[in-house]
This record gives structure tokens, sequence and C-alpha cells, in this order.
């Protein structure tokens, strides 16, 4: 039996005797998981009225509250599951994910401490702790907890392309790299590896290894603005300003059209000496002046000039 065949039977008992509360916890459950959350909600709500003591209804209305980016009654939902059931380490580690939504990150690290010290061979929770002090840029700490992280679970890529940042940060890029490059030996697929690499590469001066790991990128995730971005300027260092065009044309098709874009595309037609293409992508960058890194002012006295 299908899941959506299993969601219509249960339906169809609780029509028939609504007071089922078995048949509608079980509905509520396959709600949840199908993605129909506002439906499982109004269930898991009925339940919590009636059975105001069972810490697994709270516990779903925590999931279902979090699926719906309501991180406050999550919150209220997870407190209430672990009161009923102090020792329920899946709530209290959910209830450190809401926390870091919240960014009251004592009170999140301060979770997964507790999950810690009754399994401290739980990956998760250290990837927690250190994704934590991340985002607090104590990347002493966050390095020392993602690293745990390692070395319970090798396989743990965000782990590895934490410690990546980190180490981009600090300067030490060929140690970055090589974090990097784990993640891609993980997982071959996951694009923001290759970006970072080729962001390194692109640093360093070493343009034909940038464009080929940002092609990477683009194939693997041709949404990525940063990496047509930096691919064209790339390409217009080079003189190669037909690539170039033909790039921010595929950013055009493939993100959302900003500011930056058509201005970066009006650059590239100036170099081209195409000053028809230039004043017509300058007007468009003025026209999606909110996303403008630069001031309009400074394109309409461009403009001005041509004229």
């Amino acid at each position: 039996m299908s899941k959506l065949d299993k969601i219509e039977e249960l339906q169809s008992l609780i029509r028939e005797d609504s007071t089922d509360f078995q048949a509608r916890r079980q509905l509520a459950v396959l709600l949840l998981d199908c993605g129909y959350n506002e439906e499982a909600l109004q269930h898991l709500l009925y339940l919590s009225q009636k059975f105001s003591y069972d810490e697994g209804i709270y516990y779903n209305l925590g999931i279902v509250y979090e699926k719906m980016r309501n991180y406050p009654k999550a919150e209220e939902a997870y407190n209430k599951a672990i009161e009923l059931e102090p020792d329920s380490l899946d709530a209290i580690y959910n209830l450190g994910l809401v926390y870091i939504e919240l960014k009251n990150y004592d009170k999140a690290i301060e979770c997964f401490q507790k999950v810690i010290e009754v399994d401290d061979n739980d990956s998760n929770s250290y990837f927690n702790i250190g994704l934590v002090y991340f985002k607090m840029q104590d990347y002493i700490q966050a390095i020392n907890y993602f690293q745990q992280t390692i070395d319970l679970n090798d396989d743990d890529i965000y782990a590895h392309f934490y410690i990546g940042n980190i180490l981009k940060e600090f300067g030490d890029t060929d140690a970055a790299k090589e974090k990097f490059e784990k993640v891609i030996s993980l997982s071959p697929d996951y694009s923001w590896a290759y970006f970072n690499i080729a962001v390194i590469n692109y640093e360093e001066n070493d343009t034909e290894k940038a464009v080929n790991n940002l092609k990477k990128t683009l194939e693997l995730n041709p949404a990525d603005v940063e990496a047509y971005k930096i691919l064209t300027k790339i390409y217009s260092a080079n003189e190669e300003y037909n690539e170039a065009c033909d790039v921010m044309q595929q950013a055009l098709e493939n993100c959302d059209a900003t500011g930056d874009l058509f201005y970066l595309l009006a650059k590239t037609y100036e170099n081209m000496g195409d000053i028809e293409n230039f004043k017509t992508y300058l007007s468009e960058a003025i026209k999606n002046f909110q996303t403008l890194s630069i001031p309009v002012q400074f394109i309409k006295d461009q403009l001005r000039e041509i004229d």
C-alpha cells in the first residue's frame, strides 16, 4: 500500500470514528512524513489537547513547527516534550537545532553537550557545536569540534568543508585546498568545494585551474552567480570578450537578474568597443538598482559621458 493510500485509509477511519486516536496519531506522523505540514499540525494540536502528558505528540509538534520555520513554537513544543521526558535525546538534539536558528547559541551548545554526555560518539552533535562556534566566528573552537566530528566520522563532508573554509580564512590555502579536495573525493557533486578551490586558484593567479573549477562548479550548480562573475572577470582580463559575454548571458538566464550582473555585462561590451550594448546594459543596471553594489549615480554619470 502506498503512503497516499494509507493516508486515505486512516482518514476514512477517523471520519467513521473521530475518537480513534491511534489512527489520528498514525495519520499525523504519515502526513508529516509526506510533507503535509499544515494538515499534520491540525491533528497533532487536537491530540495535544487530549493527551497533554504525551511526550511523543509534542516532539512531533516540534518537528512540524521546525519544518514550517516557526522556530519559537518549535522551541516551545520541544521544551514541553523534554519536560515530560527529560531523557529524550531526540527532542534535546532538535531543540539545539532550533536554538541555532534563533541565534541562541549558548543554549544550542548546552543541548548538544547534553547529548554528548549520554552518547560521546554522536558525531552530529560535535558538528553542530562546531557550526555554532563558526557562526560566532570563534574559529579555533569551531575547528576543534569539526575535527572531533571527523575523528568519529571521516565521511562527514560538511566538517571537512568548514575546516577548509577556516583554513582559507587563516591563509593556509594549501591545507584548505586539501580539505576541499577531500570533500570532492567523498561527494564529487558538491559544487561549493569546486568553487572554493577556484577562488583560491583565482587569488593565486592560476587562472587555468580557476577556469576549470569554475566550469565544474557551474556544471553542477548553474545558478552559482559568484562563479559566473569570477569566470567573466578572468575572460575579460585575458581579452576573451566573446567568452565573457557568453558567460554573462548564461548567468542572466540561470540566475536572478541583478544590477551587478547587468553592470558586469555592460563593462564587458565596453571593453569590446560595443557602445550600444554598453549603454543598454548600463540602463538595465540602473533599473535594477536595488541589487547594485556600486552607486547608481556613478552609472548615470557614465551614461551621460557617452551621450
